[in-house]
């Protein structure tokens, strides 16, 4: 039986690539920026060819057939890619492939001198996000239509010779020439902006938090707060101002969750996890790790364990749960706590406990059990893609995996999010 036309184009690619890459044993200075070159041009068109792909697969609706609501999401599970990577082709598929109106008419591309540029290997994804990003501007959402595609035109043109960044500085720069009479005048003041940004470290400890608070009550209440709280303990205090500060924030969020009205997250009532190795409790409790903050310290460990609000949770070396700790005596909670203190957040994606639900991986009404080793935590988006596509869930060694449909993963080889603290 003769090879079908992908097979026969895809062992066509290999080889060509093959080629070239043994060609560059013995090749000049010269020959290697050929082969750069080549290269570069070869990644553009193959760009082209997946974003062409990924357009043809949302207008055929294939990846909400499989159970997904977020393109981006299924090319991540499908070639491993990162959301931001997934969103990029995503994007650029909206803006150059030819589309399809609701009555089935065919239209041109959004972007259709962009579009011609990048077939043609001339550009790459990035040049293709900015001048998306520049022509929905506030000042290019003015221009008449004529003017806004000559300024399309113009920006395709220039991405073949500019850098994406520097597109990004030419491209505003020309819009904002264009619009000539720029915006209506407003004497309206601007919007209140509030807004508090929380990252966690990567691969350490902590996070950071970054806010902004327009809004005087709002900022004046929050300072008040911090304020009494920070003041200087004794005359000879060795804490800076930004140290005292930080540690007063702690304090009043601290106390909240012991006496305040939280309201529940993910299904209980939030409150303080220390997740504690069982020979780290052996050797004095030298170690262990929160939900959000990652390892604490020996010297924090020990304060935390002095308070009654804290739930110790004790594993093994494999990270399965010993024995968990209860501020209330309710089952459902202490075994949430177990689920949480094990799978560590989604055992699909990694989101934070918080975010997460408990699945029955065999379902109650099936005779499944409500325990440990038939509970598995997932967002709701994973949760969903359990209900409604065919990736399944199973625990293996005590610990969860999740097994793809066959069509990401021909082999259906099981995927586990990486625990930080069994690595290390």
């Amino acid at each position: 039986m003769s090879d079908s036309p992908l097979t026969t184009a895809h062992r066509l690619l290999v080889e060509a690539i093959d080629a070239l890459s043994a060609a560059t044993d013995a090749a000049t200075d010269d020959d290697l920026l050929s082969v750069l070159t080549l290269c570069g041009g070869t990644s553009r068109r193959l760009d082209r060819l997946t974003v062409a792909t990924v357009a043809s697969l949302e207008r055929r609706g294939t990846f909400a057939e499989r159970g997904y609501t977020s393109t981006p999401a299924a090319l991540g599970d499908l070639l491993g890619w990162e959301r931001f990577e997934a969103r990029q082709r995503v994007v650029a598929a909206e803006q150059v492939c030819p589309r399809v109106s609701l009555d089935g008419t065919a239209l041109p591309a959004k972007l259709p001198a962009t579009a011609a540029v990048f077939a043609a290997g001339h550009t790459g994804l990035r040049h293709v996000a900015v001048i998306a990003r520049v022509l929905v501007s506030p000042a290019a959402e003015r221009l008449t239509p004529d003017v806004w595609a000559g300024a399309e035109a113009q920006l395709a043109d220039k991405a073949a010779v500019y850098t994406p960044s520097e597109l990004q500085t030419w491209g505003t720069a020309l819009v904002d020439a264009l619009d000539e009479d720029g915006a209506e005048p407003d004497d309206r003041p601007p919007a209140p902006v509030n807004e508090l940004h929380l990252t966690r470290h990567r691969g350490k400890p902590g996070g950071t938090l970054k806010a902004r608070f327009d809004d005087a009550a709002m900022f004046d209440a929050i300072a008040t707060v911090i304020d009494a709280h920070a003041r200087p303990a004794t005359g000879d205090e060795h804490r800076s101002t930004a140290q005292r500060q930080a540690d007063a924030l702690a304090d009043v969020c601290g106390y909240v969750l012991d006496h305040g009205d939280v309201p529940e997250c993910g299904g209980r009532r939030p409150h303080l996890n220390v997740l504690i190795r069982l020979e780290d409790l052996e050797n004095r409790a030298r170690a262990a790790c929160l939900d959000f903050g990652g390892t604490l310290t020996p010297e924090s460990l020990r304060m935390l364990a002095c308070d009654a609000a804290v739930v110790p949770v004790v594993l093994n070396g494999k990270g399965q749960p010993l024995d968990v700790g209860r501020v209330t005596r309710t089952i459902p909670d202490g075994l949430r706590r177990a689920i949480a203190a094990r799978d560590r957040g989604c055992a699909g994606c990694g989101r934070p406990p918080s975010w997460c639900e408990v699945h029955h991986i065999k379902a109650w009404q099936d005779g499944g059990d409500t325990a440990l080793h038939n509970c598995v935590m997932l967002c709701r988006a994973c949760h969903r893609l359990q209900h409604h596509s065919e990736w399944e869930v199973r625990i293996r060694d005590g610990l969860p995996e999740l097994i793809p449909p066959a069509w990401i993963d021909p082999q259906r080889r099981p995927r586990r999010q990486p625990l930080l603290h069994l690595a290390a």
